[in-house]
């Protein structure tokens, strides 16, 4: 059995929660700017301590308003500088909040709370407002709830004046570290969410550990993020408590449609997303400059790119011809790219899924070091990540301080330590079914070289046996299919069939450009384009560099691009944007059969469906 298990590298504090993280940091450097916040057309710092000032106001209106220690309360918002201040507020006053994705259902809404035992409910806007009171006749424990942009928590923080600053003292410290610090429910991929239960230990010595393992990111003079992605989801909770440890400052930003102004404007020097936020920035960009003229210098600085920063990663000379032709290509292209994204940025965090080796080898060559990582909701975030001092691009990194990786059966792996959660709430069957040996067993397959690298080949479940017997993991095809520009997202399917084939969306935010780029109507509905000879070309394009990578037996023979498109408000993606497989298969079965309604035979290469 391959394992890595790397100790701790601050000692524990089992008495420790996460509130101390604030108090700390305020103790430490109080004048510190911890936040940034929108201010017409810059943004406003707010200092470590003046944020501990407006968190203990909160706290105390909390209290006033009848929050026990260990009560449950709700809490639906997108991700703004009022997320984090909810967050330790709910800490000081010794509650737990239960995050509940921003684009829910009323009918997710109420399975959260309901489960969770949440006797109280924040929600940020109106919208948000109107969902939970679909449900609110399902809810006898919701005793209160409050609308941010109503002005409510105005009224609570005014109601909180009578309660004493000893009074929130003592309820910050009530728990210590084993206590339950958040109930977080997974994002429901596959059957009802369960809810995972992360104690205040989890986040703190993950915390303290992380900080010191990506020093160089986040304890560089002037470190700051730009926060986009969901703070409901564990990752970016994580990211926003991690850098009150380390005084990071944080900006957030929820509109994407405004990332790049925003980005211009903060200037972060390191970022956290998801890869499908690279691919965006990759086919924009592109696509950008192929409406322009220039798409040919695109492409080629965009394989010199690769190139450069793969010799370098193998230890290789670089040919003087490419570094003429790098040097060349970094005023023409990747100083362009770097400006837009804000000109400050050294590292990106990426986790929820594979980003591949060729965009992490681009950004790399535009001095941007992606540190791709692994984890789950029930690993607190990261359990392996790349390191600045220890990166290898196409891993998702080293084990991380505290934590212990294992490959188990079927070379499933398996954490234990420091990150993994206390249990799922109320669900002992699906608790004692997730560990084996005191590890938790994840349900992803994945490597480790010599050095201790982990890469993720693929989901346990989700392998696909052909009437052949051959197995083929999925995302070793989806991944490179769904980086083309016009993708959206793309399942494969075969289980049990005579060969594989793949369901195929495409993206309609990429889709107007491209068509305009290659002499077709701007405005072709999905429908009209999924048939249209251009568009299946490229999409077979896509499937054709897939099949590249694997044999005859796992190449895609057939596809079928869909007139639709699949999202998180049509039920096939997680809020993280990962697919419903078995959701999806359930949906769109008839176009599953019609991929096989005609024999494939001869050939060993994509036929379009």
């Amino acid at each position: 059995m391959v394992q890595f298990e790397v100790p701790a590298i601050v000692p524990a504090d089992p008495q420790g929660n996460i509130s101390d993280l604030l108090a700390d940091r305020v103790k430490s450097t109080p004048d510190l700017a911890l936040f940034a916040v929108p201010d017409g057309d810059g943004w406003r710092d707010i200092t470590a301590a003046a944020f501990e000032r407006e968190v203990i106001r909160l706290a105390k209106g909390l209290v006033a308003a009848g929050i026990e220690p260990g009560d449950k309360v709700g809490f639906l918002a997108r991700t703004t500088y009022e997320w984090s201040l909810v967050d330790f507020a709910i800490f000081y006053a010794g509650a737990v909040m239960v995050p509940i994705y921003e684009t829910s259902s009323a009918a997710q809404i109420q399975w959260n709370l309901t489960d969770s035992g949440a006797i109280a409910c924040i929600v940020e806007s109106t919208d948000h407002a109107a969902r939970l009171a679909e449900v609110r006749d399902e809810l006898p424990l919701i005793r209160s709830t409050w609308t941010m942009d109503a002005g409510d928590l105005d009224a609570v923080r005014a109601d909180g004046a009578s309660v004493s600053d000893e009074e929130i003292e003592r309820r910050r410290n009530l728990a210590v570290g084993s206590d339950i610090a958040t109930l977080i429910y997974t994002s429901g991929s596959t059957g009802r969410p369960k809810g995972c239960v992360l104690t205040h230990s989890n986040f703190v010595e993950l915390c303290r550990n992380s900080a010191k393992a990506l020093s160089e990111v986040v304890a560089e003079p002037g470190a700051s993020t730009l926060l986009f992605i969901t703070t409901a989801h564990v990752f970016a909770r994580f990211i926003s408590i991690l850098n009150i440890h380390a005084g990071v400052k944080t900006g957030h930003e929820p509109d994407t449609r405004q990332l790049l102004k925003a980005l211009g404007s903060f200037k972060p020097s390191y970022l956290l997303a998801v890869p499908r936020v690279f691919e965006k920035v990759y086919n924009s960009a592109e696509q950008k400059a192929e409406a322009g003229g220039k798409g040919k210098i695109f492409r080629a600085a965009a394989h010199a790119a690769v190139e450069h920063s793969t010799l370098l990663q193998d230890g290789k000379k670089v040919p003087l011809g490419l570094k003429i032709k790098f040097r060349l290509f970094d005023k023409l292209v990747y100083g362009k790219l770097r400006a837009a994204m804000g000109g400050r940025v050294k590292y990106a965090v990426s986790g929820s899924a594979p980003l591949g080796p060729r965009l992490g080898h681009f950004f790399h060559s535009l001095g941007v070091t992606i540190l791709e990582g692994y984890g789950l909701t029930e690993t607190t975030a990261p359990a392996t990540v790349n390191l600045a001092t220890k990166s290898k691009i196409g891993t998702v990194g080293p084990v991380l301080p505290g934590v212990g990786v294992r490959l188990g059966e079927d070379n499933e792996i398996e954490v234990r330590g420091i990150n993994v959660f206390k249990e799922y709430w109320r669900n002992p069957e699906a608790t004692a079914e997730a560990f084996h040996d005191g590890w938790f067993k994840t349900g992803d397959i994945g490597s480790f070289d010599d050095e201790g690298f982990l890469t993720i080949t693929g989901r346990k479940k989700e392998i696909l046996v052909t009437a052949g017997g051959k197995n083929v993991a999925p995302a070793a095809l989806e991944d490179p299919i769904r980086a083309n520009p016009i993708v959206g997202q793309v399942v494969v399917v075969g289980d049990q069939k005579p060969f594989i084939g793949a369901l195929v969306t495409l993206d309609s935010e990429m889709l107007p450009t491209w068509l305009a780029n290659n002499g077709l109507p701007a405005d072709m509905t999905l429908a009209t384009a999924a048939k249209d000879p251009k568009v299946r070309a490229e999409v077979q394009k896509a499937i054709d560099t897939a099949n590249a990578h694997v044999s005859r037996a796992e190449s895609v023979r057939k596809f079928s691009i869909l007139d639709s498109e699949w999202t998180e408000a049509s039920g096939h993606l997680t809020p993280k944007m990962s697919i419903k497989r078995n959701v999806i298969l359930a949906d769109f079965a008839s176009h599953v059969e019609d991929l096989y309604a005609v024999p494939v035979t001869t050939t060993n290469v994509a036929l379009g469906g």
